[in-house]
């Protein structure tokens, strides 16, 4: 692996299953009552530019369960959020950190502070991209379906972070993934063009359509996220009135294989990107996937922070 996790398109396809056998390992033997010390001494700073449930929980308790210790940095607290710069940021925290995790706006941030550190730099989430997120997301899909090339995933909603690194995630190991946004709601098209040499590679397809039935057809992983990200409450009203139709509903889901399972990267709002029937039925996994983020993240931490 790199010295950072900034982006699943810079893993390989090895670098992703090595993190997934290990977050499963770490998890069977965190369930069997094992210990791993095996971040003993070690600190991670946690920069949040961004408010967090999932992020600063799963890492600080990671950190915790490995022996190591979690340090949680406010921009309201450090002088990065006064306008220290970037550069200086990343060397002066280098001299007291192992490692750092921030979840931020700007991919560029991100990509900057992992070039000035001289210790891993891990993306906690920023509005391009997600990693974390998406390697306990393939952690869960394994889980129940026992593989990942060759399954189809299929998501319906913004074409946000998840989305972008959905496909990221989808190209890297072989699965099929089928998209469905409302116009103006599209991912990103230079993560779309990078993935499409990957999915290519591990012949696999990547489909954007604007139709959810047409994206669902056949899917074994049914996949949305929230129409109104952190930052955009103000286009609330819009945004869903734009998405009408987009909702998940046990209807929609007929659609599906019937052992399709549903996922969310949660916070999620019924009623609104999917229904509390579906949220709260028998396909949904999304209280495994949101404690795979602990067991993909401590995984994560092993590669990147554990002793080489």
């Amino acid at each position: 692996m790199n010295k950072d996790l900034l982006s699943l398109h810079t893993l390989s396809c090895e670098d992703i299953y090595e993190i997934l056998d290990l977050a499963d390992k770490l998890k069977a033997e965190h369930k069997a009552g094992i210990e791993h010390h095996i971040l003993k001494g070690k600190t991670l700073g946690m920069i949040f530019a961004k408010s967090s449930t999932r992020t600063r929980v799963s890492f600080e308790v990671g950190m915790s369960q490995l022996g190591g210790h979690a340090l949680f940095l406010s921009c309201n607290d450090i002088q990065l959020g006064r306008g220290e710069t970037i550069y200086d940021t990343a060397k002066v925290l280098s001299r007291f950190l192992d490692g750092i995790m921030i979840r931020t706006f700007s991919q560029e941030d991100v990509e900057e502070l992992a070039k000035h550190a001289s210790i891993p730099v891990i993306n906690g989430l920023t509005d391009l991209l997600h990693p974390c997120q998406v390697l306990a997301d393939l952690q869960t899909i394994r889980e129940y379906k026992g593989t990942l090339k060759g399954l189809k995933m299929c998501y319906i909603g913004d074409g946000n972070n998840m989305t972008n690194t959905l496909i990221q995630g989808a190209a890297k190991v072989g699965m099929d993934i089928s998209c469905a946004s409302p116009k103006g709601y599209t991912c990103d098209m230079n993560v779309v063009m990078e993935a499409e040499k990957d999915a290519i590679a591990m012949g696999s397809k990547i489909e954007l359509t604007t139709d959810p039935e047409i994206a669902i057809k056949d899917a074994d992983i049914i996949y949305t996220d929230t129409w109104v990200s952190m930052g955009q409450e103000e286009e609330k009203a819009k945004r869903i009135k734009d998405f009408e139709g987009f909702e998940i509903t046990p209807q929609l889901m007929k659609k599906a294989k019937s052992d399709a399972i549903f996922m969310h990267c949660l916070p999620v709002y019924r009623g609104y990107e999917a229904s509390s029937e579906v949220v709260d039925g028998p396909q949904s996994v999304i209280f495994d996937e949101a404690e795979n983020r602990l067991h993909a993240q401590k995984a994560v931490l092993v590669k990147l922070m554990g002793n080489k």
